[in-house]
């Protein structure tokens, strides 16, 4: 039992020091080469999780369902094949609306609308969170001021009534003013996030170095104060994108969609006008939740992956009790209590 704790021992002092910084950044100590994850690393990271693993392999699954929906589903989706209300069989694998069209060609078909727009609102509220927080938070003074009043005044505005009044307004015929929309009430929670992050960091060391090196404000915000945010930048991007999916798909089920598109919003509000739920035809609705729910979940896991690979705190702490586990702790078979020499 001595000879093997003192090769726990060891197997521990093994463990490369590191150190972290007051800006979250895990640094080598003196002697060895700092490395960076690259392309490679960042995929083997990722699919080493097994949350982040499914959930990439949900969202690739979408991706290719909805690029490959001509050859999945050929035909008009709006095509009336059948009876109504026919239950999912062998000609017909998720039945048929209440007006005879295909359950899973309007399925396949809506998927590419509905993911198309939930990511293209989810990159722009990401970009305007991260101009309108970076700006306020570190120029601060009336820019500040007039930033964060606006920030507030979209904050505190109910978001679905929001939604609806500038639906109705601008009217429903063209993908472009759903973007538009759920652009201009999804912005106000990233920025309001990132200016906090940014009030922290623009008091960094490495922040009035680079001021006094006489970079500008916004080679600083660039170079200095996003690279540190990009953990928050890409949780903003997922949480925007899964918030643009359920108010578009919110909007829709409430009729202010085009309904003569085809999407999972206008598929369950097809399904409610048709008295789907009335009539006991599960399969109207279930494959467009479904779908919905499935996705946001995956978005959930990866977000929980990238959180652990962009924090350098997170991920020291995922390696250190990885080592603790192989080396001792992680045996059953073993009942030796683990020496640690602490040097004097």
């Amino acid at each position: 039992m001595q000879a093997q704790a003192q090769v726990e021992t060891q197997e521990l002092a093994a463990v490369p020091p590191i150190e972290v910084t007051d800006t979250g950044q895990v640094l080598p100590m003196p002697g060895q080469q700092r490395r960076g994850l690259t392309a490679p690393a960042w995929a083997r990271a990722v699919l080493r999780n097994r949350k982040a693993a499914v959930g990439v392999v949900i969202l690739l699954l979408f991706g290719v369902v909805a690029l490959l929906a001509p050859v999945l589903a050929p035909g008009d989706p709006g095509d009336f094949v059948a009876r109504p209300h026919l239950s999912p069989s062998t000609e017909h694998i998720f039945g048929t609306t209440g007006q005879g069209q295909d359950v899973f060609s309007q399925t396949v078909w809506g998927g590419r609308a509905t993911l198309s727009i939930g990511i293209l609102v989810g990159v722009l509220t990401t970009v305007v969170g991260i101009v309108v927080g970076l700006s306020s938070g570190y120029f601060g003074g009336i820019t500040d001021d007039v930033l964060s009043l606006l920030t507030n005044v979209f904050l505190i505005i109910p978001s679905l009534p929001l939604l609806v009044v500038l639906a109705a307004f601008l009217g429903s015929g063209n993908a472009f003013y759903f973007v538009l929309v759920l652009t201009v009430t999804g912005w106000a929670w990233p920025a309001r996030v990132m200016r906090s992050q940014t009030l922290s960091l623009r008091e960094k060391d490495f922040v009035a170095a680079a001021k006094v090196a006489g970079e500008g404000g916004p080679r600083i915000i660039l170079s200095e104060i996003l690279p540190n945010m990009l953990s928050i930048v890409v949780a903003s991007f997922l949480g925007s994108t899964i918030f643009a999916i359920g108010a578009l798909t919110a909007l829709e089920f409430l009729g202010l969609g085009n309904p003569s598109t085809i999407s999972w919003g206008t598929n369950l509000y097809w399904a409610s006008n048709n008295a789907g739920l009335l009539t006991g035809a599960w399969w109207t609705f279930v494959p467009a939740g479904a779908c919905i729910a499935l996705v946001a979940f995956a978005f959930a896991l990866v977000n929980y992956a990238i959180d652990e690979l962009t924090n350098p705190r997170l991920r020291a702490q995922r390696e250190t009790t990885g080592i603790l586990k192989r080396v001792s702790f992680g045996r059953a078979s073993s009942r030796a209590t683990p020496v640690m020499n602490h040097a004097g």
